[in-house]
């Protein structure tokens, strides 16, 4: 995926990130399962250094894990706009423009990594290069913990929070992607799935989610 095909997702977040931000800003309030994963990773993470929140967004993810004690916590996301209104709810928690394609960190920087649901606008060809990307950002002995929706189909809205949409939604089963994580040198600790919740919470989906580490070298 290069930076011409990444444009249409960048640009179908920048239109809706207000409404986003308005719609998600709270939703871990309403996911008890995914608070206590991230306060599992925020534990094994402890005062080891930086985490990244990748696919921010309006910064929920960050902010859940400062709270739970991880105080080197940033966000990174490929919309402007929705990093300026992860800063704008969240003053005290840096945030910046990036590209999981091609990460503008240094190597072995990070000792976590948060990806929720960071991948689903990125097509399965392209997986090797994002986790080859987070592996290379990360410690020796560095930890991800990655979500998305189960499925093999590719879901392609018109319209968005009430906005017009260009983008598409994979869905992954998880042997697939710990297969691609395995390749890029991660070692998988732990997959859990779960059912949606309510219709009004989120998208009708199963959820997976991965507790993986990069392996030392």
């Amino acid at each position: 995926m290069t930076n011409k095909s990444t444009e249409p997702v960048r640009a179908s977040y920048d239109r809706v990130a207000a409404a986003y931000a308005d719609h998600y800003a709270n939703e871990l309030l309403h996911k008890p399962f995914d608070g206590e994963l991230l306060t599992r990773f925020a534990v094994e993470i402890g005062g080891s250094g930086h985490v990244c929140d990748m696919g921010c967004g309006p910064g929920q993810i960050a902010r859940y894990l400062r709270e739970a004690g991880l105080a080197n916590v940033f966000g990174l996301d490929l919309s402007p706009r929705m990093v300026e209104q992860a800063k704008r709810l969240n003053p005290d928690i840096s945030f910046q423009v990036g590209n999981m394609l091609g990460l503008d960190l240094e190597d072995r920087s990070l000792a976590g990594i948060v990806a929720f649901y960071a991948i689903v606008n990125i097509p399965l060809a392209s997986l090797p290069t994002v986790f080859r990307e987070m592996w290379r950002v990360l410690q020796a002995d560095g930890r991800l913990l990655l979500s998305f929706h189960i499925g093999e189909e590719t879901v392609h809205p018109d319209e968005f929070l009430g906005q017009p949409m260009s983008m598409d939604f994979f869905l992954f089963q998880p042997a697939v992607i710990v297969k691609q994580m395995e390749a890029a040198g991660f070692f998988v600790d732990d997959v859990m799935e779960r059912g949606p919740y309510a219709p009004e919470v989120e998208y009708q989906s199963r959820r997976a989610y991965i507790f993986a580490r990069k392996l030392l070298s």
